[in-house]
């Protein structure tokens, strides 16, 4: 409820002078009487008990009448936003080597886990240093030996967490390996099409949403090794498309992962040799980012970065539509008079 003229509740001041005015100015009357011991012992009437109604109902009256000059109204705010957003696409590596383990907030996860854990926090927010992405088309891509489309591009990040769950690391050998081209190219011919996906996702809704840029961030802990497409060939493809690459090298050859076995649960380095140099050369090309990230720490520095330098543009049109209530306050005031006059003159009435 919103009140169009607040200053009107200034007038409530009127209610303790009023009571302050009529208790000075009460006059007392008394008429003599031989002894009243057996009034006394026959207490209270409830008209007596009562007496003080006409004051309350005078009172609340007051109240109604000055909740009524302060207007108070109810509307329904009708907001359209006209957006600039980003779309971004996120290809994560779920190749076997991403199982190596990786420390995050106490817990030892694997690297996989953390890199999941991590974009959440830079899609959804963190609470702290990470508003996350409200504004943007956001969709994720899984890579091993084939690239796979885990979340298509999307507004609608409720979804995100149960899809991003489900992401897994590969358990077949036949499935394994490291298609850096062929995801990086997948990834770019998603965001080549993301106006027309909009389009699809709002075909009933009128939206003014525009995408602002394009933007891939990939991360991977190994070297291309499979695929039809090279890295180089994609980074061509996101350069004439107008796409940026961030590229993150994930790990090093000092990680460590756990082997159950009969005798116990032991550590066993499972280093690989991330091609710093092919990631480089991706960014370099399509203006985007490389950086390294050792541990979880970093690699949460490195989402913060990206999300300081890629920012959407949003912009609030408000409209409001009230509807004036003070004339259910204003008709129960009159009503309270009314009624307090009828008592004052009829059940309460005072001689003289």
């Amino acid at each position: 409820m919103h009140f169009h003229s607040p200053w009107a509740f200034l007038l409530l001041i009127v209610i303790p002078a009023m009571l302050v005015v009529r208790k000075m100015t009460k006059k007392s009357t008394s008429v003599r009487f031989s002894s009243v011991s057996h009034a006394v012992q026959s207490g209270r009437s409830l008209r007596q008990r009562l007496a003080v109604l006409p004051l309350v109902i005078r009172v609340l009256a007051i109240i109604c009448l000055i909740i009524a000059l302060a207007r108070p109204q109810t509307g329904r705010e009708k907001v359209r936003d006209v957006s600039k957003g980003i779309a971004i696409e996120m290809v994560a590596d779920r190749s076997g080597s991403m199982g190596a383990e990786m420390e995050y907030k106490g817990k030892r996860m694997s690297r996989l886990d953390v890199v999941k854990q991590v974009f959440l926090e830079f899609a959804l927010g963190n609470g702290h240093d990470l508003p996350g992405r409200p504004n943007d088309l956001v969709g994720m891509i899984a890579f091993a030996r084939y690239p796979d489309t885990i979340c298509p591009l999307t507004l609608a990040h409720g979804a995100l967490p149960l899809f991003v769950k489900n992401t897994k690391l590969v358990t077949q050998r036949s499935e394994d390996g490291t298609a850096i081209g062929d995801s990086l190219a997948l990834a770019a011919a998603r965001l080549k099409t993301a106006e027309k996906t909009l389009k699809k996702q709002q075909e009933d809704k009128h939206s003014d949403y525009q995408i602002k840029s394009k933007i891939i961030i990939l991360l991977s802990d190994g070297q291309n090794n499979t695929g039809k497409r090279t890295p180089e060939e994609a980074a061509d493809l996101a350069k004439k498309w107008g796409i940026r690459v961030h590229t993150i090298a994930i790990g090093g050859r000092d990680a460590m992962t756990s082997v159950r076995t009969m005798l116990g649960v032991f550590k066993v380095p499972m280093g690989s040799d991330v091609d710093t140099d092919t990631l480089k050369a991706i960014a370099d090309k399509t203006g985007g980012i490389f950086r390294q990230a050792g541990d979880a720490k970093s690699l949460e520095a490195i989402y913060k970065e990206i999300d300081q330098m890629e920012k959407s543009e949003i912009k609030s049109i408000r409209y409001i539509d009230y509807k004036e209530n003070f004339l259910i306050f204003a008709l129960l005031g009159l009503c309270l008079i009314a009624v307090e006059i009828f008592l004052s003159c009829t059940l309460f009435r005072k001689i003289p």
